[in-house]
């Protein structure tokens, strides 16, 4: 799964059918408004990051763009499937569910590649050393439909016959990364599951609270949490324009701040199969691999 650089190149059910859904996103782009759903996939949701991302997309597609954010990973997704969006950044454990309904538009790019680890946490003083280690621990999850945040760490405990709630005393779930770092730092959890992109920008942006927490385990190298669309909508000349401008952001100056307050080197156009580890995951879970 380790790649080199980039190429050009079902956690929640809809309601709607995909034909459906295709026949809206044709007619709200040619309203000339662009939905886009982001999910806290988002290192962070401050004014400056959200302003510079609207300026950039509107200033590159010509359209209006209305960013729309929620809680959950599922509210988004939901949203999606339905045709209440036209496009989500996303993650990738409800792409690979939904991929037979979704396409890609564009994966980030962080430190050369469209790739990212999950991380195990602890206390920093701990002597935990591997995952069996923090048996019975109270233990933080990002979000139920978090790749990084749930599903890396339930597929390493069915390898074993295991689920969390066997496992651990008790799950909580903070619905944030930053959360679940907050929660292991604190003391209100003893271990976390959490998305190592944000881990190591936080090292950088909030030492001393990271300072407080190690990490007992990475997992391998795994498709960034992607930008997608419904799969009739991918030729829709809203989300072509939507997708050159997202690779084209280095270009634009908008773009240029919304990637160094990302901390992210861009976007690239990456084939499905760069998921298939995580559709792997789905299947052990799932008791099917």
């Amino acid at each position: 799964m380790d790649r080199p650089g980039p190429s050009r190149r079902k956690v929640v059910s809809g309601a709607l059918a995909l034909a459906t859904v295709a026949g809206t996103h044709q007619v709200r782009a040619a309203s000339g408004e662009l939905r886009f759903g982001l999910t806290p996939v988002f290192l962070t949701s401050d004014l400056e990051l959200l302003d510079r991302l609207r300026s950039c997309l509107e200033q590159a597609t010509g359209l209006s763009v209305r960013l729309v954010t929620r809680r959950t990973y599922q509210e988004i997704t939901s949203l999606l499937l339905s045709g209440q969006l036209d496009t989500a950044w996303i993650c990738g454990f409800p792409y690979v569910v939904n991929r037979s309904r979704l396409a890609l538009v564009a994966v980030p790019v962080w430190q050369g590649k469209p790739l990212y680890r999950s991380y195990i946490i602890t206390d920093r003083d701990r002597q935990a050393r591997t995952l069996d280690d923090l048996r019975g621990d109270v233990h933080a999850f990002s979000d139920p439909d978090s790749n990084s945040g749930w599903l890396v760490t339930a597929t390493a405990l069915a390898r074993d016959g295991l689920t969390p709630e066997r496992f651990f005393s008790r799950t909580i779930f903070t619905y944030g990364h930053r959360n679940v770092i907050r929660a292991v730092a604190s003391g209100l959890a003893m271990s976390g599951s959490v998305d190592g992109y944000v881990y190591e920008i936080m090292r950088e942006t909030e030492p001393d609270l990271i300072a407080r927490t190690k990490v007992v385990r990475q997992s391998e190298l795994l498709g960034f949490p992607p930008v997608a669309c419904p799969a009739g909508s991918i030729d829709d000349p809203g989300i072509r324009s939507l997708q050159a401008a997202l690779v084209g952001m280095p270009e634009h100056p908008d773009g240029q701040a919304v990637l160094r307050l990302l901390r992210l080197d861009g976007f690239s156009i990456e084939d499905p199969s760069l998921f298939e580890a995580i559709a792997a995951e789905v299947a052990i879970v799932r008791g099917g691999g």
